[in-house]
Protein backbone atom coordinates (compact mmCIF):
# COMPACT_ATOMS: atom_id res chain seq x y z
CA UNK A 1 0.00 0.00 0.00
CA UNK A 2 1.45 3.38 -0.61
CA UNK A 3 1.37 5.84 1.80
CA UNK A 4 2.33 9.46 1.78
CA UNK A 5 5.62 10.70 2.25
CA UNK A 6 6.65 13.31 4.66
CA UNK A 7 6.67 15.90 2.19
CA UNK A 8 3.56 15.34 0.86
CA UNK A 9 1.85 14.64 4.58
CA UNK A 10 3.02 18.71 4.87
CA UNK A 11 1.42 19.98 1.34
CA UNK A 12 -1.90 18.32 2.29
CA UNK A 13 -1.81 19.62 6.13
CA UNK A 14 -1.56 23.23 4.56
CA UNK A 15 -4.29 22.69 1.70
CA UNK A 16 -6.53 21.21 4.49
CA UNK A 17 -6.24 23.89 7.11
CA UNK A 18 -6.38 26.85 4.69
CA UNK A 19 -9.39 25.07 3.02
CA UNK A 20 -11.20 25.34 6.23
CA UNK A 21 -10.26 28.48 7.33
CA UNK A 22 -11.45 29.76 3.76
CA UNK A 23 -15.09 27.04 3.53
CA UNK A 24 -16.00 28.43 6.56
CA UNK A 25 -15.69 32.06 5.85
CA UNK A 26 -17.55 31.71 3.02
CA UNK A 27 -20.15 29.80 4.90
CA UNK A 28 -20.72 32.71 6.94
CA UNK A 29 -21.46 35.06 4.59
CA UNK A 30 -23.84 32.50 2.54
CA UNK A 31 -25.47 32.18 5.89
CA UNK A 32 -25.93 36.31 6.74
CA UNK A 33 -27.01 36.54 2.90
CA UNK A 34 -29.59 34.37 3.38
CA UNK A 35 -30.30 35.99 7.26
CA UNK A 36 -30.42 33.15 8.43
CA UNK A 37 -29.54 34.22 12.23
CA UNK A 38 -31.82 36.67 11.35
CA UNK A 39 -34.92 37.06 13.50
CA UNK A 40 -36.65 37.43 9.75
CA UNK A 41 -35.41 37.25 6.53
CA UNK A 42 -34.29 39.75 4.77
CA UNK A 43 -37.04 41.86 2.58
CA UNK A 44 -35.45 40.83 -0.80
CA UNK A 45 -35.33 37.50 -0.18
CA UNK A 46 -37.30 35.21 -2.97
CA UNK A 47 -39.55 32.52 -1.93
CA UNK A 48 -37.07 29.80 -2.46
CA UNK A 49 -34.77 31.50 -0.68
CA UNK A 50 -36.98 31.84 1.99
CA UNK A 51 -37.91 28.08 2.16
CA UNK A 52 -34.13 27.02 1.74
CA UNK A 53 -33.69 29.64 4.99
CA UNK A 54 -36.27 28.06 6.89
CA UNK A 55 -34.99 24.44 6.52
CA UNK A 56 -31.50 25.86 7.44
CA UNK A 57 -32.88 27.24 10.50
CA UNK A 58 -34.19 23.81 11.44
CA UNK A 59 -30.99 22.13 10.49
CA UNK A 60 -29.17 24.47 12.83
CA UNK A 61 -31.10 23.91 16.35
CA UNK A 62 -30.97 19.98 15.44
CA UNK A 63 -26.95 20.75 15.38
CA UNK A 64 -27.34 22.71 19.10
CA UNK A 65 -27.34 26.11 17.39
CA UNK A 66 -29.59 28.11 19.79
CA UNK A 67 -32.58 30.10 18.97
CA UNK A 68 -33.52 33.03 21.50
CA UNK A 69 -36.99 34.03 22.14
CA UNK A 70 -36.21 37.42 19.99
CA UNK A 71 -36.03 35.01 17.29
CA UNK A 72 -32.06 35.47 16.85
CA UNK A 73 -30.39 32.16 16.09
CA UNK A 74 -26.72 31.47 16.59
CA UNK A 75 -25.42 29.81 13.13
CA UNK A 76 -21.77 28.49 14.56
CA UNK A 77 -22.50 24.93 14.20
CA UNK A 78 -24.34 25.14 10.74
CA UNK A 79 -21.76 27.39 9.21
CA UNK A 80 -18.74 24.60 10.40
CA UNK A 81 -20.75 21.95 8.99
CA UNK A 82 -21.40 24.26 5.47
CA UNK A 83 -17.90 24.90 4.98
CA UNK A 84 -17.35 21.03 5.84
CA UNK A 85 -19.45 19.82 3.14
CA UNK A 86 -18.57 21.97 0.72
CA UNK A 87 -15.07 21.35 0.65
CA UNK A 88 -15.37 17.81 1.17
CA UNK A 89 -17.66 16.94 -1.63
CA UNK A 90 -14.89 18.78 -3.95
CA UNK A 91 -12.07 16.94 -2.42
CA UNK A 92 -13.79 13.59 -2.49
CA UNK A 93 -14.51 14.40 -6.38
CA UNK A 94 -11.15 14.27 -7.23
CA UNK A 95 -10.26 11.43 -4.76
CA UNK A 96 -12.94 9.68 -7.03
CA UNK A 97 -11.53 11.23 -10.31
CA UNK A 98 -8.01 10.47 -9.92
CA UNK A 99 -8.73 7.11 -9.13
CA UNK A 100 -10.98 7.16 -12.32
CA UNK A 101 -13.91 5.97 -10.50
CA UNK A 102 -15.51 9.58 -11.24
CA UNK A 103 -19.45 8.11 -12.84
CA UNK A 104 -20.95 10.03 -15.10
CA UNK A 105 -25.00 9.58 -13.79
CA UNK A 106 -26.45 8.86 -17.04
CA UNK A 107 -24.63 6.19 -18.54
CA UNK A 108 -23.25 4.89 -15.76
CA UNK A 109 -19.59 5.00 -17.39
CA UNK A 110 -16.21 5.78 -15.14
CA UNK A 111 -14.80 8.95 -16.16
CA UNK A 112 -11.12 10.01 -16.15
CA UNK A 113 -9.82 12.86 -15.38
CA UNK A 114 -9.25 13.93 -18.62
CA UNK A 115 -12.68 12.73 -19.85
CA UNK A 116 -14.02 15.02 -16.45
CA UNK A 117 -12.44 17.92 -18.05
CA UNK A 118 -13.66 17.61 -21.59
CA UNK A 119 -17.15 16.68 -20.50
CA UNK A 120 -16.91 19.65 -17.93
CA UNK A 121 -15.64 21.86 -21.16
CA UNK A 122 -18.50 21.36 -23.19
CA UNK A 123 -20.94 22.31 -20.88
CA UNK A 124 -19.47 25.28 -20.03
CA UNK A 125 -18.62 24.67 -16.51
CA UNK A 126 -15.80 24.13 -14.09
CA UNK A 127 -14.98 20.05 -14.10
CA UNK A 128 -14.83 20.31 -10.06
CA UNK A 129 -18.69 21.89 -9.96
CA UNK A 130 -19.67 18.96 -12.46
CA UNK A 131 -17.26 16.17 -10.74
CA UNK A 132 -18.63 17.12 -7.18
CA UNK A 133 -21.84 17.32 -8.89
CA UNK A 134 -21.52 13.29 -10.31
CA UNK A 135 -19.93 12.63 -6.43
CA UNK A 136 -22.69 13.73 -4.52
CA UNK A 137 -25.15 11.14 -6.58
CA UNK A 138 -22.68 8.52 -6.34
CA UNK A 139 -22.75 8.80 -2.41
CA UNK A 140 -26.23 9.12 -1.34
CA UNK A 141 -25.04 7.72 1.92
CA UNK A 142 -22.92 10.13 2.50
CA UNK A 143 -24.53 13.08 1.12
CA UNK A 144 -27.97 12.65 2.31
CA UNK A 145 -30.56 13.81 -0.55
CA UNK A 146 -32.33 16.56 0.69
CA UNK A 147 -30.05 18.20 3.00
CA UNK A 148 -30.33 22.01 2.90
CA UNK A 149 -26.40 22.56 3.36
CA UNK A 150 -25.57 21.27 0.25
CA UNK A 151 -28.29 23.50 -1.51
CA UNK A 152 -26.49 26.73 -0.15
CA UNK A 153 -24.16 28.36 -2.57
CA UNK A 154 -20.70 30.09 -1.25
CA UNK A 155 -19.52 33.59 -2.51
CA UNK A 156 -18.00 32.56 -5.69
CA UNK A 157 -14.47 33.78 -4.54
CA UNK A 158 -14.63 31.34 -1.67
CA UNK A 159 -15.57 29.05 -3.95
CA UNK A 160 -13.18 29.95 -6.73
CA UNK A 161 -10.52 29.56 -3.25
CA UNK A 162 -11.47 26.12 -2.59
CA UNK A 163 -11.28 24.91 -6.14
CA UNK A 164 -8.04 26.85 -6.51
CA UNK A 165 -6.74 24.89 -3.53
CA UNK A 166 -7.67 21.54 -4.48
CA UNK A 167 -6.10 21.86 -8.06
CA UNK A 168 -2.73 22.49 -6.46
CA UNK A 169 -2.60 19.42 -5.00
CA UNK A 170 0.06 17.10 -7.00
CA UNK A 171 -2.14 13.45 -7.94
CA UNK A 172 0.08 11.61 -5.72
CA UNK A 173 -1.99 12.33 -2.79
CA UNK A 174 -5.37 10.93 -3.79
CA UNK A 175 -3.74 7.71 -5.21
CA UNK A 176 -2.09 7.58 -1.22
CA UNK A 177 -3.94 4.92 0.45
CA UNK A 178 -3.67 7.18 4.27
CA UNK A 179 -4.74 10.40 2.58
CA UNK A 180 -7.85 10.09 3.76
CA UNK A 181 -6.92 8.84 7.21
CA UNK A 182 -5.31 12.47 7.58
CA UNK A 183 -7.39 14.55 6.46
CA UNK A 184 -9.71 14.95 9.65
CA UNK A 185 -6.77 15.50 11.63
CA UNK A 186 -5.94 18.55 9.78
CA UNK A 187 -8.97 19.39 9.48
CA UNK A 188 -8.98 19.80 13.28
CA UNK A 189 -5.58 20.69 13.66
CA UNK A 190 -5.59 24.15 14.48
CA UNK A 191 -8.87 24.01 16.18
CA UNK A 192 -7.21 20.95 18.68
CA UNK A 193 -4.14 23.53 19.17
CA UNK A 194 -6.51 26.33 20.19
CA UNK A 195 -8.35 24.27 23.06
CA UNK A 196 -5.24 22.58 24.08
CA UNK A 197 -3.83 25.90 25.05
CA UNK A 198 -6.99 27.38 26.46
CA UNK A 199 -6.70 25.00 29.29
CA UNK A 200 -10.19 24.50 28.96
CA UNK A 201 -12.45 21.67 29.86
CA UNK A 202 -13.00 19.72 27.14
CA UNK A 203 -17.03 18.51 26.38
CA UNK A 204 -19.37 18.02 24.04
CA UNK A 205 -17.69 20.73 21.05
CA UNK A 206 -14.15 20.22 21.99
CA UNK A 207 -13.77 16.28 22.11
CA UNK A 208 -13.96 15.42 18.17
CA UNK A 209 -11.00 18.03 18.15
CA UNK A 210 -8.83 16.97 21.04
CA UNK A 211 -8.92 13.26 20.98
CA UNK A 212 -8.26 12.75 17.00
CA UNK A 213 -5.23 10.94 16.38
CA UNK A 214 -4.39 9.47 13.46
CA UNK A 215 -3.42 5.57 14.01
CA UNK A 216 -0.01 4.73 12.01
CA UNK A 217 -0.27 2.09 9.11
CA UNK A 218 1.71 -0.57 10.87
CA UNK A 219 -0.06 0.06 14.13
CA UNK A 220 -3.21 -1.11 12.15
CA UNK A 221 -1.22 -3.94 10.28
CA UNK A 222 0.18 -5.71 13.39
CA UNK A 223 -3.10 -5.92 15.41
CA UNK A 224 -5.42 -6.74 12.30
CA UNK A 225 -2.69 -9.61 11.39
CA UNK A 226 -2.17 -10.84 14.92
CA UNK A 227 -5.72 -10.99 15.33
CA UNK A 228 -7.41 -12.22 12.07
CA UNK A 229 -4.25 -13.40 10.54
CA UNK A 230 -3.68 -15.26 13.54
CA UNK A 231 -7.03 -16.64 13.60
CA UNK A 232 -6.29 -17.79 9.82
CA UNK A 233 -2.92 -18.96 10.29
CA UNK A 234 -4.35 -21.31 13.56
CA UNK A 235 -6.68 -22.76 10.77
CA UNK A 236 -4.09 -23.18 8.34
CA UNK A 237 -1.48 -25.09 11.29
CA UNK A 238 -4.46 -27.44 12.49
CA UNK A 239 -5.14 -28.91 8.75
CA UNK A 240 -1.44 -28.69 7.89
CA UNK A 241 0.62 -30.06 11.02
CA UNK A 242 3.47 -31.21 8.96
CA UNK A 243 4.37 -27.39 8.26
CA UNK A 244 3.46 -26.58 11.73
CA UNK A 245 6.25 -29.29 13.27
CA UNK A 246 9.13 -29.03 10.45
CA UNK A 247 9.06 -25.44 9.62
CA UNK A 248 12.43 -24.08 9.88
CA UNK A 249 11.53 -20.55 10.48
CA UNK A 250 8.72 -18.07 11.15
CA UNK A 251 9.17 -16.59 7.45
CA UNK A 252 8.43 -20.65 6.19
CA UNK A 253 5.35 -20.70 8.46
CA UNK A 254 4.13 -16.93 7.47
CA UNK A 255 4.34 -17.48 3.76
CA UNK A 256 2.85 -20.74 3.55
CA UNK A 257 -0.36 -19.36 6.07
CA UNK A 258 -1.08 -16.41 3.38
CA UNK A 259 -3.86 -16.67 1.03
CA UNK A 260 -3.52 -16.62 -2.55
CA UNK A 261 -4.26 -12.54 -2.28
CA UNK A 262 -3.05 -11.51 1.12
CA UNK A 263 0.20 -11.88 2.81
CA UNK A 264 0.59 -11.32 6.63
CA UNK A 265 3.46 -9.19 6.90
CA UNK A 266 3.15 -8.48 10.69
CA UNK A 267 1.73 -11.59 11.93
CA UNK A 268 4.33 -13.20 14.53
CA UNK A 269 4.70 -16.80 15.43
CA UNK A 270 6.38 -18.84 17.71
CA UNK A 271 7.64 -21.68 19.21
CA UNK A 272 8.50 -23.18 22.70
CA UNK A 273 10.98 -25.61 23.28
CA UNK A 274 10.83 -27.32 19.98
CA UNK A 275 7.20 -27.59 19.72
CA UNK A 276 4.94 -26.97 16.78
CA UNK A 277 4.70 -23.17 15.08
CA UNK A 278 2.19 -21.46 16.67
CA UNK A 279 0.76 -17.84 16.29
CA UNK A 280 1.84 -15.67 18.84
CA UNK A 281 -1.40 -13.94 19.79
CA UNK A 282 -2.97 -17.89 20.07
CA UNK A 283 -5.26 -19.33 17.48
CA UNK A 284 -8.63 -17.15 18.48
CA UNK A 285 -10.09 -21.05 18.89
CA UNK A 286 -13.04 -19.67 20.38
CA UNK A 287 -14.31 -17.02 17.40
CA UNK A 288 -16.38 -18.58 15.10
CA UNK A 289 -15.28 -21.46 12.33
CA UNK A 290 -15.75 -19.39 9.06
CA UNK A 291 -14.76 -15.73 8.15
CA UNK A 292 -18.38 -15.17 6.96
CA UNK A 293 -19.67 -14.94 10.74
CA UNK A 294 -16.50 -12.95 11.68
CA UNK A 295 -17.39 -9.36 12.90
CA UNK A 296 -15.21 -6.28 13.40
CA UNK A 297 -16.11 -2.97 15.01
CA UNK A 298 -14.04 -0.16 15.49
CA UNK A 299 -15.93 1.81 18.25
CA UNK A 300 -13.92 4.88 17.52
CA UNK A 301 -13.47 4.50 13.74
CA UNK A 302 -11.97 7.75 12.73
CA UNK A 303 -11.69 8.06 9.17
CA UNK A 304 -12.34 4.70 9.11
CA UNK A 305 -8.60 3.36 8.67
CA UNK A 306 -8.70 -0.31 10.20
CA UNK A 307 -11.86 -1.22 8.55
CA UNK A 308 -10.46 0.02 5.50
CA UNK A 309 -7.32 -2.34 6.28
CA UNK A 310 -9.76 -4.91 7.50
CA UNK A 311 -11.25 -5.32 4.36
CA UNK A 312 -8.70 -6.45 2.08
CA UNK A 313 -8.10 -9.25 4.73
CA UNK A 314 -11.99 -10.44 5.28
CA UNK A 315 -12.49 -10.49 1.29
CA UNK A 316 -9.40 -12.34 0.75
CA UNK A 317 -10.75 -15.16 3.67
CA UNK A 318 -14.14 -15.62 2.24
CA UNK A 319 -12.62 -15.68 -0.96
CA UNK A 320 -10.61 -18.75 0.12
CA UNK A 321 -13.53 -20.28 1.81
CA UNK A 322 -16.05 -19.74 -0.69
CA UNK A 323 -15.01 -19.30 -3.56
CA UNK A 324 -17.55 -16.41 -4.97
CA UNK A 325 -16.43 -13.56 -7.43
CA UNK A 326 -14.54 -10.66 -6.31
CA UNK A 327 -17.58 -7.92 -6.32
CA UNK A 328 -19.73 -10.68 -4.27
CA UNK A 329 -17.50 -10.94 -1.58
CA UNK A 330 -16.53 -7.29 -1.39
CA UNK A 331 -20.44 -6.67 -1.17
CA UNK A 332 -20.69 -9.67 1.18
CA UNK A 333 -18.01 -8.19 3.68
CA UNK A 334 -19.13 -4.87 3.96
CA UNK A 335 -22.39 -6.09 4.81
CA UNK A 336 -21.76 -8.69 7.03
CA UNK A 337 -18.44 -8.32 8.53
CA UNK A 338 -17.97 -4.50 9.09
CA UNK A 339 -18.83 -1.98 11.27
CA UNK A 340 -18.00 0.95 12.49
CA UNK A 341 -19.17 3.69 15.18
CA UNK A 342 -17.85 7.51 15.57
CA UNK A 343 -18.74 10.48 18.06
CA UNK A 344 -17.73 12.94 15.21
CA UNK A 345 -20.90 12.72 11.83
CA UNK A 346 -17.83 14.73 9.76
CA UNK A 347 -15.76 12.23 10.82
CA UNK A 348 -18.54 9.13 10.34
CA UNK A 349 -19.07 10.99 7.02
CA UNK A 350 -14.80 10.73 5.85
CA UNK A 351 -15.08 6.74 7.20
CA UNK A 352 -17.90 5.91 5.01
CA UNK A 353 -16.04 7.18 1.63
CA UNK A 354 -12.65 5.97 2.65
CA UNK A 355 -14.54 2.34 2.81
CA UNK A 356 -16.69 3.14 -0.98
CA UNK A 357 -13.27 4.09 -2.10
CA UNK A 358 -11.62 1.08 -1.19
CA UNK A 359 -13.96 -1.02 -2.38
CA UNK A 360 -14.27 0.35 -5.63
CA UNK A 361 -10.69 0.40 -5.50
CA UNK A 362 -10.87 -3.19 -5.28
CA UNK A 363 -13.50 -3.77 -8.13
CA UNK A 364 -14.36 -0.68 -10.04
CA UNK A 365 -17.27 1.37 -9.57
CA UNK A 366 -20.66 -0.87 -8.29
CA UNK A 367 -23.72 -0.37 -6.70
CA UNK A 368 -22.64 -1.07 -2.58
CA UNK A 369 -24.92 -2.13 0.25
CA UNK A 370 -25.79 -0.22 3.02
CA UNK A 371 -22.20 0.95 5.23
CA UNK A 372 -22.71 -0.63 8.51
CA UNK A 373 -21.39 2.86 10.46
CA UNK A 374 -23.16 5.27 12.34
CA UNK A 375 -22.28 8.19 14.43
CA UNK A 376 -22.60 7.44 17.78
CA UNK A 377 -22.44 11.30 18.66
CA UNK A 378 -25.72 12.50 17.22
CA UNK A 379 -27.51 15.53 19.35
CA UNK A 380 -31.00 14.67 20.24
CA UNK A 381 -32.10 18.36 19.99
CA UNK A 382 -36.10 19.38 20.66
CA UNK A 383 -38.38 18.22 22.61
CA UNK A 384 -39.25 15.06 24.13
CA UNK A 385 -42.92 15.65 22.66
CA UNK A 386 -42.00 16.09 19.50
CA UNK A 387 -39.60 13.14 19.21
CA UNK A 388 -43.02 11.18 20.72
CA UNK A 389 -44.65 12.65 17.99
CA UNK A 390 -42.37 10.99 15.41
CA UNK A 391 -44.14 7.57 16.06
CA UNK A 392 -47.71 8.11 15.98
CA UNK A 393 -50.39 6.56 18.70
CA UNK A 394 -48.29 2.87 18.85
CA UNK A 395 -47.84 2.62 22.42
CA UNK A 396 -44.81 0.20 21.44
CA UNK A 397 -43.25 2.57 18.97
CA UNK A 398 -43.96 5.72 20.86
CA UNK A 399 -41.80 3.89 24.11
CA UNK A 400 -39.22 2.78 21.15
CA UNK A 401 -38.95 6.48 20.61
CA UNK A 402 -38.69 7.31 23.96
CA UNK A 403 -35.72 5.25 24.75
CA UNK A 404 -34.01 6.64 21.77
CA UNK A 405 -34.57 10.44 23.59
CA UNK A 406 -33.40 9.74 26.90
CA UNK A 407 -30.18 7.29 25.79
CA UNK A 408 -29.02 9.64 23.69
CA UNK A 409 -29.50 12.94 25.34
CA UNK A 410 -25.30 12.99 26.57
CA UNK A 411 -24.36 10.88 22.93
CA UNK A 412 -22.48 14.15 21.63
CA UNK A 413 -20.12 13.45 24.68
CA UNK A 414 -20.42 10.27 25.18
CA UNK A 415 -20.36 8.06 21.59
CA UNK A 416 -19.91 5.02 21.74
CA UNK A 417 -19.76 4.45 25.38
CA UNK A 418 -22.84 4.27 25.44
CA UNK A 419 -24.44 0.58 26.34
CA UNK A 420 -27.99 0.11 25.71
CA UNK A 421 -27.82 -3.71 27.07
CA UNK A 422 -26.63 -2.03 30.25
CA UNK A 423 -29.00 0.94 30.50
CA UNK A 424 -31.95 -1.06 31.73
CA UNK A 425 -32.74 -4.27 29.93
CA UNK A 426 -33.63 -4.41 26.37
CA UNK A 427 -32.76 -1.69 23.90
CA UNK A 428 -36.36 -0.71 22.51
CA UNK A 429 -39.80 -2.19 23.26
CA UNK A 430 -39.88 -1.36 19.70
CA UNK A 431 -37.40 -2.48 17.80
CA UNK A 432 -35.22 -0.60 15.17
CA UNK A 433 -36.90 -2.43 12.61
CA UNK A 434 -40.43 -1.26 13.29
CA UNK A 435 -39.02 1.71 13.99
CA UNK A 436 -37.51 2.62 10.59
CA UNK A 437 -40.41 2.38 8.50
CA UNK A 438 -42.45 5.61 10.69
CA UNK A 439 -39.27 7.50 10.64
CA UNK A 440 -38.71 6.67 6.67
CA UNK A 441 -42.60 7.72 6.23
CA UNK A 442 -42.07 10.85 8.34
CA UNK A 443 -39.33 11.86 5.76
CA UNK A 444 -40.99 11.06 2.75
CA UNK A 445 -44.35 13.57 3.94
CA UNK A 446 -44.28 16.42 1.49
CA UNK A 447 -46.70 18.79 3.66
CA UNK A 448 -44.12 18.08 7.02
CA UNK A 449 -42.62 21.11 8.31
CA UNK A 450 -38.90 21.82 8.73
CA UNK A 451 -38.84 20.73 12.43
CA UNK A 452 -40.13 17.66 12.10
CA UNK A 453 -38.03 16.52 8.97
CA UNK A 454 -34.92 17.44 10.52
CA UNK A 455 -36.50 15.61 13.80
CA UNK A 456 -36.80 12.61 11.23
CA UNK A 457 -33.35 12.51 10.16
CA UNK A 458 -31.79 12.77 13.38
CA UNK A 459 -34.14 10.16 15.11
CA UNK A 460 -33.16 7.40 12.36
CA UNK A 461 -29.14 8.38 12.36
CA UNK A 462 -29.65 7.18 15.92
CA UNK A 463 -31.53 4.07 16.10
CA UNK A 464 -29.47 2.89 13.36
CA UNK A 465 -26.23 3.80 15.85
CA UNK A 466 -28.52 2.65 18.45
CA UNK A 467 -28.70 -0.75 16.56
CA UNK A 468 -24.86 -0.85 16.60
CA UNK A 469 -24.38 -0.38 19.92
CA UNK A 470 -26.70 -3.22 21.52
CA UNK A 471 -24.64 -5.48 19.30
CA UNK A 472 -21.78 -7.89 20.50
CA UNK A 473 -18.77 -8.37 18.33
CA UNK A 474 -15.92 -10.70 17.35
CA UNK A 475 -13.17 -8.26 17.35
CA UNK A 476 -13.03 -4.83 18.48
CA UNK A 477 -9.80 -3.00 17.28
CA UNK A 478 -9.23 0.53 17.19
CA UNK A 479 -6.91 3.04 18.87
CA UNK A 480 -8.75 4.79 21.50
CA UNK A 481 -9.03 8.29 22.20
CA UNK A 482 -6.97 9.78 25.14
CA UNK A 483 -8.30 12.25 27.61
CA UNK A 484 -7.47 12.64 31.29
CA UNK A 485 -9.74 12.62 34.11
CA UNK A 486 -8.66 16.14 34.85
CA UNK A 487 -9.76 17.62 31.43
CA UNK A 488 -12.96 16.09 30.76
CA UNK A 489 -16.23 18.36 31.41
CA UNK A 490 -18.75 17.04 34.39
CA UNK A 491 -21.09 15.13 32.26
CA UNK A 492 -17.74 12.74 30.97
CA UNK A 493 -16.21 12.31 34.64
CA UNK A 494 -19.64 11.84 36.17
CA UNK A 495 -20.56 9.22 33.67
CA UNK A 496 -17.27 7.45 34.07
CA UNK A 497 -17.02 7.33 37.39
CA UNK A 498 -20.29 6.03 37.71
CA UNK A 499 -20.27 3.54 34.58
CA UNK A 500 -16.22 2.45 34.36
CA UNK A 501 -15.11 3.50 38.01
CA UNK A 502 -12.09 1.32 38.14
CA UNK A 503 -11.16 2.63 34.71
CA UNK A 504 -11.70 6.50 35.42
CA UNK A 505 -8.30 8.22 35.72
CA UNK A 506 -8.52 8.10 31.66
CA UNK A 507 -11.04 8.57 28.77
CA UNK A 508 -8.69 5.65 27.32
CA UNK A 509 -9.19 3.04 29.55
CA UNK A 510 -12.53 3.92 29.98
CA UNK A 511 -12.70 2.67 26.06
CA UNK A 512 -10.94 -0.35 27.05
CA UNK A 513 -13.73 -1.41 29.34
CA UNK A 514 -16.23 -0.45 26.93
CA UNK A 515 -14.76 -2.44 24.60
CA UNK A 516 -14.87 -5.73 26.26
CA UNK A 517 -18.25 -4.82 27.16
CA UNK A 518 -18.77 -4.98 22.93
CA UNK A 519 -17.63 -8.83 22.76
CA UNK A 520 -19.51 -11.72 21.68
CA UNK A 521 -18.75 -14.42 23.90
CA UNK A 522 -15.09 -15.85 22.72
CA UNK A 523 -14.03 -12.67 20.96
CA UNK A 524 -11.46 -10.16 21.44
CA UNK A 525 -10.43 -6.52 21.90
CA UNK A 526 -6.87 -5.51 20.03
CA UNK A 527 -6.27 -1.55 21.13
CA UNK A 528 -3.83 0.75 20.87
CA UNK A 529 -4.02 2.46 24.47
CA UNK A 530 -1.23 4.24 26.66
CA UNK A 531 0.86 1.90 28.68
CA UNK A 532 0.40 3.57 31.90
CA UNK A 533 -2.47 1.37 33.14
CA UNK A 534 -0.52 -1.32 32.55
CA UNK A 535 1.58 -0.36 35.90
CA UNK A 536 -0.29 2.48 37.92
CA UNK A 537 -1.77 1.99 41.27
CA UNK A 538 -4.63 4.26 40.20
CA UNK A 539 -5.58 1.14 38.14
CA UNK A 540 -4.86 -1.71 40.56
CA UNK A 541 -8.42 -2.82 40.04
CA UNK A 542 -9.14 -3.16 36.74
CA UNK A 543 -6.08 -4.58 36.31
CA UNK A 544 -7.06 -6.77 38.77
CA UNK A 545 -10.54 -7.35 37.28
CA UNK A 546 -8.86 -7.49 33.53
CA UNK A 547 -6.56 -10.82 35.05
CA UNK A 548 -8.89 -12.67 36.86
CA UNK A 549 -11.59 -12.02 34.23
CA UNK A 550 -9.97 -12.10 30.70
CA UNK A 551 -7.81 -13.83 28.18
CA UNK A 552 -4.29 -12.01 27.53
CA UNK A 553 -2.61 -13.10 24.82
CA UNK A 554 -0.43 -10.22 23.63
CA UNK A 555 1.30 -7.36 24.56
CA UNK A 556 3.65 -5.07 22.04
CA UNK A 557 5.28 -2.15 23.45
CA UNK A 558 5.46 0.88 21.36
CA UNK A 559 8.58 3.48 21.56
CA UNK A 560 8.47 7.01 22.04
CA UNK A 561 7.52 8.66 18.92
CA UNK A 562 5.58 5.66 17.98
CA UNK A 563 2.83 8.25 16.12
CA UNK A 564 5.97 10.49 14.54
Amino acid sequence: MASLDRNLRRDLENAVKNARRVAEAGAGQALDQLAVGHHEPWAALTADERKLRNRLRAHGRQLGDRLDEKGVQTTDRLANEIGYEQWHRLLFARFLAENELLVEPASGVALSLDECRELAHTQGVDWLVLASDFAQRMLPQIFRAGDPVLEVSLPPEKRQELETILEAMPNKVFIADDSLGWVYQFWQGEEKARINASGQKVGTAEIPAVTQLFTEDYMVLFLLHNTLGAWWAGKYLAQHPDLAQNAQSEDEVRAACGTSRYAWTYLRFIRVDGERWRPAAGAFNEWPKSAAELTVLDPCMGSGHFLVFALPILVSLRIEEERRSLADTVRSVLRDNLFGLELDPRCTQIAAFNLALAAWRMTGHMALPPLRLACAGLSVNGREEEWLALAGESFPLRSGMQHLYRLFQQAPTLGSLINPRGMGGTLLEAGSTELMPILEQALARENADELVHELAVAARGVAHAAEILSRRFTLLVTNVPYLGRGKQNDVLTEYCERVHYEAKADLATCFVDRCVEFCAPGGSVALVTPQNWLFLSSYAALRERFITTLSWDLIAKLGSNAFQ
